[in-house]
């Protein structure tokens, strides 16, 4: 089955939303992207934070959760290492219960529910971002800047 445009969007909004949640509850559900070569190999796996921007027909921009570290008082994020990345999209379909796209780089993403490590590590950026300011969430719930210059950086 070949997806409409509308139809994989609203499977990804739903995914990285955690609108998925077999509790109701969606802290309790999220997104990971897994990214494969031309030859299949996986080369990045990481979960996605709960916003994403659709630009155009052809990039969507989203924010992999990586880095981060305990630091004894709660889980820190560096918002200069966990930043925005696009991703060139050249088809999109649903697969299962994700979204799989064709890049314009020959790869393929899969956007699909996340568990285990990546489950846990989402769990530990809803927790850290409940300390930014309003204005600190809204800037990076935007992802239209490519480095970041406030706190945390």
């Amino acid at each position: 089955m070949t997806a409409t445009q509308q139809q994989w969007r609203r499977r990804f909004s739903d995914l990285v939303a955690g609108n998925h949640s077999p509790t109701g509850d969606p802290v309790d559900a999220g997104a990971r992207l897994v990214v494969s070569d031309l030859d299949g190999t996986e080369v990045f796996r990481a979960a996605l934070a709960r916003h994403h921007r659709f630009e155009d027909d052809q990039v969507l921009w989203i924010r992999p959760l990586v880095g981060g570290q305990d630091t004894g008082g709660g889980y820190l994020f560096n918002l200069g290492l966990a930043r925005r990345r696009s991703l060139p999209v050249a088809h999109a379909d649903l697969v299962d219960d994700g979204v799989e796209i064709d890049l314009t780089t020959g790869q393929k993403a899969r956007i699909e529910p996340a568990d285990g490590p990546e489950l846990e590590q989402l769990t530990r950026w809803d927790d850290f971002t409940n300390r930014l300011t309003p204005e600190e969430d809204a800037a990076l719930r935007r992802l239209d800047a490519d480095s970041w210059h406030g706190r945390y950086a």
